[in-house]
């Protein structure tokens, strides 16, 4: 049997029927919506992890593209959490070169939120800081594709997480009126993460940008602010 179906029927295995009548719902699936036509196996994501950590060593990188190419979400999320294993695990140069080149080639299968948060920071935005390649983030940003856009401010967490914070402003600012809500969230996500690490950056972006910003952005910007500091921005007294 290949790995490739034994990582199948791993996770078949571990398919829970009621997960799987409800992630459709909650990952947007409908007509229109942003995840419109996916499937689901209703395996959860701890399991989906305990795959991928037994079988990222044994799997190559051409049995993993059409794990990361299948019709069910849960094959492409535990491919990406093999790939993130592969990535880490290693210290080959060359070896995580040929992970980068991976990811680049198949961005078109890492299209649902949670695809894109569980991988991007830790494989690209890794990548682009250790090697001061900020332009493949960069030029994600300026895709119209709304999965790259949010690869790119996603993948800026890794810059936050080392202290570095100007990227993630210009490439939230470069998105910051992007339509949809899923770009408000991350937005707003990698914001609140910045303040985290650095509450003084957080404000004095915030006092120049928040006027303008979706109320969904700000919302998730000021979540750890001070309660009397975090009313004042929702009621535009700043």
């Amino acid at each position: 049997m290949s790995v490739l179906k034994e990582i199948q029927e791993a996770l078949a295995v571990l398919s829970i029927p009621e997960k799987a009548e409800f992630f459709p719902r909650f990952f947007k699936t409908g007509t229109g919506e942003y995840g419109e036509g996916d499937l689901f196996l209703g395996v959860t994501v701890p399991d989906q992890r305990s795959v991928a950590k037994e079988y990222y060593s044994k799997t190559d990188l051409k049995e993993l593209s059409k794990l990361l190419s299948s019709k069910y979400h849960e094959h492409r999320l535990t491919a990406v959490f093999i790939l993130v294993l592969k990535f880490e695990k290693t210290k080959d140069p060359v070896a995580k070169e040929e992970v980068i080149a991976f990811y680049l080639d198949h961005l078109s299968f890492i299209n649902n939120w949670d695809l894109v948060d569980s991988g991007c920071y830790k494989i690209l935005g890794r990548y682009a800081f250790e090697n001061r390649k900020e332009y493949l983030l960069k030029d994600l940003s300026e895709s119209q594709d709304m999965w790259h856009k949010r690869i790119a401010v996603v993948g800026t967490m890794y810059y936050v997480k080392k202290g570095f914070f100007n990227l993630t402003k210009e490439l939230v600012t470069r998105n910051l009126k992007h339509p949809h809500d899923l770009m408000h969230k991350a937005n707003g996500w990698l914001l609140r993460e910045i303040g985290n690490k650095n509450e003084a950056e957080l404000i004095t972006y915030l006092n120049q940008y928040y006027k303008e910003m979706p109320r969904t952005s700000l919302r998730y910007a000021i979540e750890k602010l001070d309660e009397s500091m975090r009313q004042d921005y929702l009621k535009g007294r700043i």
